[in-house]
């Protein structure tokens, strides 16, 4: 659960009206039908099991995001369990 918690937090700030993400992260909406906010830091996308999801989510939806954030269409617990797996020491 603290995963989910760290990956949810909400953004610091706001500028005129818009959340604004803090610097090293970035927003990730996921899910199949309903999205998910999550913030993680970039350092994430380079990982290979991450750009292999990334990759996976091309091919199969497109690279389209109209959310503002980066869009991968999958079941929200296989993202949260990578995000356990990169988070592991």
């Amino acid at each position: 659960m603290r995963l989910l918690q760290l990956l949810r937090r909400p953004s610091t700030s706001t500028k005129e009206g818009v959340t604004v993400v803090p610097k090293g992260y970035c927003a990730v909406y996921v899910g199949e039908i309903q999205k998910k906010r999550f913030v993680i830091p970039v350092t994430y996308l380079n990982q290979p099991c991450f750009q292999d999801l990334l990759s996976q989510a091309e091919q199969e939806f497109g690279y389209y995001h109209p959310m503002g954030g980066l869009t991968i269409q999958c079941r929200e617990d296989i993202f949260t369990n990578l995000i356990s797996q990169l988070n592991r020491p």
